[in-house]
């Protein structure tokens, strides 16, 4: 059986799937009707349900699998699931939850092993008893959390995939650029998004929870890092520099940093930052894309659609 996303339009559909996201909404004439979020492994598609009432929201919630007829068909550039059957899953029917998660291709126990790797090339005790001791702390989370609800690294593990390809990344510029601080830029990369455990519900439909809402994954990681320096009596300009590379890692205040960066290792975690999560939205685009075709439309890069070159 295809996975989701590597249907084509005009292709049918009858297969099990995980409701990612359910919300309800009225059309221009006032009928109600439910935009459903629909996954398996491959990864998720837009379904909406049309003349829908209580019955059916109470239903069709995130967290629910249902077995789905219908085809596939292409709305303004994107693919969506027109539904023409749909059921919730019966307990003898054996599909489980986790049979329809999206995941990293990598083992999570290889990908953290990666991971850990990389303390030891971090010299400056203040910023490694830090760095361990956040991510030993949220390690068991670390493992299993999507680094988003949607767009990049949006599956089990997610943030773990994302975290370990940065430190790839920030290893090759590192070497190119000898002047950038190592250490600085390897815990950067590793605590820059952890608050994302906190700010996210976990892997299975994944929603932002009140702190995340609130606070929002940067406020969060700054008073853990306050937090893990006053435990471990650490002091010093080790502990304002990790807080300062957290706070700015979004590049500008309009998306989401509260400070610019203003250390050469922050301004080059943003890069890296954008880097890995703009080519893990275009592997995954160009994926399920034939050569000679052009990519659905991307939301978070201008709305482009990428051509798949056939060379």
């Amino acid at each position: 059986m295809n996975g989701i996303t590597k249907l084509q339009p005009g292709e049918q559909v009858d297969q099990y799937l995980l409701i990612k996201e359910a919300k309800k909404g009225v059309t221009t004439v006032g009928k109600p009707f439910m935009s459903l979020i629909l996954q398996d492994r491959s990864g998720d598609i837009e379904a909406k349900l049309w003349d829908t009432n209580e019955e059916h929201e109470n239903l069709y919630r995130a967290q629910v699998i249902v077995k789905v007829g219908g085809e596939i068909h292409d709305y303004r550039g994107k693919n969506q699931l027109r539904v023409k059957q749909i059921r919730p899953a019966r307990e003898e029917e054996g599909v489980q939850i986790s049979d329809l998660l999206p995941t990293s291709a990598v083992p999570k126990e290889q990908l953290f092993e990666e991971l850990t790797q990389y303390f030891f090339q971090i010299q400056n005790p203040n910023i490694s008893r830090i760095t361990r001791n956040l991510t030993k702390k949220y390690q068991d989370q670390i493992l299993i959390y999507p680094a988003a609800t949607k767009n990049h690294h949006d599956y089990a593990s997610g943030l773990l995939d994302h975290v370990v390809s940065m430190l790839k990344l920030s290893e090759a510029i590192c070497d190119l650029y000898p002047t950038l601080n190592r250490d600085l830029l390897y815990a950067g990369v590793i605590l820059h998004d952890i608050g994302k455990v906190i700010e996210l519900s976990g892997p299975v439909g994944t929603m932002y929870t009140v702190e995340g809402n609130l606070l929002g994954h940067i406020s969060i990681m700054v008073n853990e890092i306050g937090q893990a320096a006053n435990e471990l009596k650490i002091e010093g300009e080790e502990v304002m520099l990790l807080k300062h590379l957290v706070l700015s890692h979004h590049g500008k205040e309009e998306w989401g940093s509260p400070k610019k960066p203003m250390i050469q290792e922050a301004e080059i975690l943003h890069y890296i930052d954008n880097i890995d999560a703009k080519m893990n939205m275009l592997t995954r685009a160009l994926d399920k894309t034939k050569p000679g075709e052009f990519t659905e439309r991307l939301f978070p890069l201008d709305n482009r659609s990428f051509y798949k070159p056939t060379i």
